[in-house]
């Protein structure tokens, strides 16, 4: 089961912004030909993100690069895959790639933002 709400069209990413000044939105930005993505989002899925308070997103690269191209451009990041994105009040206030990829990092990120508000 995924927790992933897959995007489909670039204009999305204008609707995460909106709605990151509400809530956090999370972006994974996922490869189906590379092992190291499907191993991350596996790890992803496997935990409890549902019981986060964010809206999580998925990103397949190879079907949707111009979704990819629009979040390099937007948030100001290097293109990686697999790539863990947090967005807040508009911005990319997190990101890490590849085995960094850390639950307990997301989690310590998203209770930080509402103990800070």
């Amino acid at each position: 089961m995924s927790y992933f709400i897959e995007l489909q069209t670039p204009e999305e990413i204008e609707i995460i912004k909106e709605k990151s000044l509400e809530k956090p939105q999370v972006i994974f930005k996922h490869s189906t030909r590379c092992s190291i993505s499907s191993m991350a989002l596996y790890r992803l899925n496997k935990e409890n993100i549902q019981t986060l308070n964010a809206e999580f997103y998925l990103v397949n690269i190879i079907r949707h690069r111009d979704i990819s191209y629009k979040i390099q451009h937007d948030f100001k990041v290097v293109h990686e895959s697999p790539q863990l994105l947090i967005i807040f009040h508009g911005k990319c206030i997190y990101h890490e790639s590849h085995g960094a990829i850390c639950l307990e990092e997301i989690e310590r990120i998203l209770t930080g933002l509402y103990t800070n508000i």
